[in-house]
């Protein structure tokens, strides 16, 4: 029988394998911003490498290292990865600018 992943996501959308340079900050411990990279992205969120590990539920600030794009946002969870880091899946709160999926109308 196959085992249930111990979280399930249902996601609204699907995301695209994308890796763009954002920058994240607000971690609650650990002050300062983080430079880093997508994996994978969407209309509504993305899920971002960190070199920290963070709650679920944090708020924080995501934006493009291009300048286009920025939004507060919600952890949505926080997953260790092989080696270091870990994969967060962040959900964007208040977007402004252009993100590199634009929202179905």
């Amino acid at each position: 029988m196959p085992r249930k992943a111990k979280f399930s996501f249902h996601r609204a959308e699907n995301r695209i394998l994308m890796e763009i340079p954002v920058l994240i900050d607000g971690h609650r411990q650990v002050p300062g911003s983080e430079s880093t990279f997508t994996e994978n992205v969407s209309a509504r969120g993305a899920r971002v490498v960190s070199v920290r590990r963070w709650d679920q539920g944090e708020k924080l600030t995501f934006a493009s290292r291009t300048g286009d794009f920025r939004s507060s946002a919600r952890v949505a969870y926080c997953q260790p990865l092989q080696g270091d880091g870990f994969a967060i899946g962040v959900e964007f709160l208040e977007p402004k600018g252009r993100w590199v999926v634009q929202s179905p109308r």
